[in-house]
């Protein structure tokens, strides 16, 4: 039996225990010197959706991923352009009332997680009282109010308020809305902007019936599709620096591939300077427990993280709350990225977390096996 037809009936049978409704797998891996790729989907039916799965052209909201891809990239392209540096604090970017707890934090705190910030506060319920244009200055606001959890660059705290302040920083210093300035600096030089993009509410782009469905929203009074999910990025108009984010399976799988090639000094991006990005991916702080580089996570040495047992210490990836992740292994030069609707139709199914390092072991050991045999 080929690898394609193993995944396939693997990502069959956790359809069938209810891990996810869809789901669209990504792999890339050398063979014989020769780079392979596959892309493997499987589905339950939702309404209409099941001929767009089979090519992988379903959008999957990829959440979290929002955070490596689009905000770290941007930030990437800015520091190349000499507008900032990962040394950059607050008080360079927002001079007026800032906290002086806050006026030191720096871009490279924001990027890993050590900035003291929450991981998350329910903005929404404010935002959405105020008018559209108002609500990047109140959401400036309510994190400049925000109480820190610890002292900058002392913790590691995963904060999805870090990653919206940073959203506003790339607007202020580029002078052009965050998902502008990631489509024209990052997606289109390489022609992905058709297949990672944020999708702005109201936005026309690529209609809604090949979006993959995500969760029914309460206060909303709906099941979300084509419509993000993450309740603070949706008050902020569906474009923000932790989420908002929509990709494709070959979109991401080629994206993760060019970060690779990029790392390994075999690829390049006209507005990503190699080096500043080794350096991202490279970054240790030293702060006991910390898995983080700058945007991307690591495999945890004591175990238990989500790209199972096998992937280097070397590895970088992320995963996105809606059920979506992707790793790269430089040692193995594998790329495996997983998008899935598992909060479809309620994000209390939590089987992913048992499903996601299975998936990665069994993949690499029938690799390991297929290399072997070759």
């Amino acid at each position: 039996m080929t690898l394609e037809k193993k995944i396939k009936r693997l990502l069959e049978k956790n359809i069938r225990n209810n891990v996810f409704p869809c789901v669209n797998v990504g792999i890339s891996y050398e063979k014989n010197e020769k780079k392979k790729h596959h892309i493997i989907s499987a589905e339950r039916k939702i309404g209409q959706i099941n001929k767009e799965l089979v090519d992988g052209n379903l959008f999957f909201d990829l959440a979290s991923l929002t955070k490596p891809f689009a905000t770290a990239l941007s930030l990437l392209a800015l520091i190349n352009s000499g507008k900032l540096s990962i040394k950059s604090r607050l008080k360079d970017f927002f001079n007026d009332n800032i906290p002086s707890d806050k006026r030191n934090i720096s871009v490279e705190q924001l990027l890993s997680h050590t900035s003291g910030f929450p991981d998350h506060r329910p903005y929404y319920k404010k935002l959405v009282e105020v008018n559209h244009a108002q609500r990047p200055k109140v959401l400036l606001e309510l994190l400049m109010a925000e109480p820190l959890l610890a002292e900058p660059g002392r913790a590691v705290l995963y904060s999805d308020l870090g990653y919206m302040l940073l959203g506003l920083v790339i607007e202020k210093v580029s002078g052009l809305k965050l998902d502008r300035y990631f489509s024209k600096m990052i997606m289109e030089p390489i022609g992905l902007d058709q297949n990672i993009f944020f999708k702005p509410i109201g936005s026309k782009k690529n209609q809604t019936g090949r979006f993959a469905p995500v969760e029914y929203c309460p206060w909303r009074g709906r099941i979300l599709r084509g419509e993000v999910s993450d309740d603070n990025c949706w008050a902020l108009g569906g474009v923000a620096g932790h989420a908002g984010l929509y990709g494709d399976v070959k979109g991401v799988l080629k994206l993760s591939e060019l970060i690779m090639d990029i790392w390994q000094g075999q690829g390049c991006h006209p507005h990503i300077n190699p080096r500043d990005f080794a350096a991202f991916l490279d970054r240790k702080s030293g702060i006991k427990g910390d898995t983080w580089a700058l945007g991307f996570d690591r495999p945890n040495p004591a175990g238990g993280a989500s790209c199972g047992k096998y992937l280097s210490t070397a590895s970088v990836g992320h995963l996105g709350f809606t059920g979506t992740s992707f790793w790269l292994d430089p040692e193995r030069k594998l790329v495996i990225v997983i998008l899935s609707n598992r909060v479809h139709p309620s994000r209390t199914n939590k089987r992913i977390k048992k499903f996601r390092p299975a998936f990665h072991d069994q993949v690499v050991e029938w690799l390991e096996m297929e290399l072997k045999e070759s």
